[in-house]
């Protein structure tokens, strides 16, 4: 076989699985998973944290088995495995560019994850570059930024707000200068969508350029760099269905190709000479392997494309769809216990993701989460989510406190600056999600079955009895 027909093979094998129809979820790894409850006996588990890794699609897992054998490395080598794995790790990027409905000239860099990307972009910034970014950022587009001219600003109480709030700031900038707007496309925190295109509209009316944080957006609703006329896009595979260790940086090329690589070694470099002096001259490809030096991830990258695929052909609409029946079965099941209170900047009714972050009165999230685990099964999220701003302007904190994700040393049943995140997704069965409502409930009217006890910052069972 060919290596342009054996790579066409791999790039449409998962096409011969069937998606499920109407609203089914998409089967992916460990759905029969069994865990034991430290009460006794064993249940199925219950993935509920998808916003920091939702489980790799059975299909991405199928493409990734398929192409294994044929490994080889990747614009390295003349053989034939090495000509098929470059094949498939440049049909992956040409996926994705599809997936994000790339422009014409603009660039898909490989890189390690979200975080990864937003730091590339943040080493590529022009000199004197301005940067402007929400308070509710994510760390991974909050922090990067430490070599630029920063304005954080605040957390905004609707879409509106937070359009008015960028506009003046940028108003007020430095005009002369390159200036970069970071945002979200949905929270991490409270699963709310972002004004994209508004904020797009208001950063090019002001001469600066945009970054999309997509890595909440792009496994739950379609991104399109053309209508949401956002410059960069960066998400990461492992929040979209593939295995960890890949992610992606895509829009305009023109800062990517002027800056310095962002590692140096081979791959980046087209041309090294030494000079009289003893010294090396390097040129350095423009193209995306200017920052993709070393030995690609062409595996990761093979898998993000294949979930790609798999995201787009089941559809956005449906996928969304059956996720806003999710959420309204938690919202529903949960609106007579008032000890529960959700978090949201925009409202309740806001339009969000499957993403819901709440806090329990009289519970530390710590204990809470821990309780869900051991006793019914169910996987969540619990402490600051990485977004440690953004969880004190929502929880009444001052924003200067210092902290840590977690239980911060409270015992279980007192109180500390955290929250409960429940997340879910394509994955996700109706039975997981109604399991999870069912145990809150009888968490927060019976408490809980088991003793617990903080070791090294987080509530576990006592087993110590």
């Amino acid at each position: 076989m060919s290596v342009s027909t054996l790579a066409a093979v791999f790039a449409v094998s998962a096409a011969d699985a069937v998606a499920p129809s109407g609203c089914a979820p998409l089967p992916v790894l460990g759905r029969d998973v069994t865990v034991p409850l430290v009460t006794g006996g064993e249940v199925t588990y219950a993935a509920l944290d998808y916003a920091a890794s939702a489980p790799a699609l059975q299909r991405v897992w199928d493409d990734v088995a398929a192409y294994a054998p044929y490994y080889g490395s990747v614009h390295r080598g003349a053989g034939h495995l090495s000509q098929l794995s470059t094949e498939l790790f440049e049909n992956a990027r040409r996926t994705v560019a599809g997936f994000l409905d790339c422009r014409d000239g603009d660039q898909v860099v490989f890189t390690r994850s979200t975080t990864d990307s937003l730091n590339l972009l943040a080493a590529a910034l022009p000199d004197d570059c301005q940067v402007f970014v929400f308070e509710t950022e994510h760390h991974a587009a909050l922090l990067p930024w430490r070599g630029a001219r920063v304005t954080f600003l605040d957390a905004p109480d609707s879409p509106e707000q937070a359009v008015r709030a960028l506009e003046h700031a940028l108003a007020a900038r430095d005009p002369h200068g390159p200036a970069l707007v970071c945002v979200t496309g949905a929270s991490n925190v409270t699963g709310e969508l972002w004004p994209v295109r508004e904020l797009a509209a208001a950063a090019h009316a002001h001469g600066a350029r945009i970054v999309l944080d997509a890595a909440q957006l792009a496994p739950h609703h379609a991104v399109s760099l053309r209508e949401l006329d956002v410059d960069w896009v960066a998400f990461s595979g492992h929040k979209l269905y593939a295995p960890f260790g890949a992610g992606v940086l895509a829009g305009r090329a023109d800062w990517l190709r002027e800056a310095e690589p962002y590692l140096a070694g081979g791959g980046a470099s087209r041309k090294v000479t030494r000079r009289e002096d003893g010294g090396v001259d390097v040129q350095w490809h423009d193209s995306a392997a200017r920052h993709e030096a070393g030995s690609p991830n062409v595996i990761g990258a093979y898998a993000l494309a294949s979930a790609c695929k798999a995201l787009a052909e089941a559809g956005f609409g449906t996928l969304a769809a059956r996720e806003e029946r999710l959420i309204r079965i938690v919202r529903d099941g949960l609106a007579d216990v008032p000890e529960v209170r959700f978090l949201s900047l925009f409202g309740d009714d806001a339009p969000r993701v499957g993403v819901l972050s709440f806090v329990v009165d009289g519970w530390n999230g710590s204990h809470f989460a821990a309780a869900l685990s051991a006793e019914y099964g169910i996987g969540v999220r619990d402490g600051l989510f990485c977004a440690h701003p953004l969880l004190r302007a929502l929880l009444g904190g001052d924003p200067q406190d210092g902290g840590e994700c977690g239980a911060l040393g409270a015992a279980p049943g007192g109180t500390a600056l955290d929250a409960i995140r429940v997340s879910f997704g394509a994955g996700t069965p109706d039975e997981h999600v109604e399991r999870f409502v069912r145990a809150v409930r009888e968490l927060v009217r019976g408490g809980a079955r088991w003793s617990y006890r903080t070791v090294d910052g987080r509530c576990v069972p006592d087993t110590s009895a």
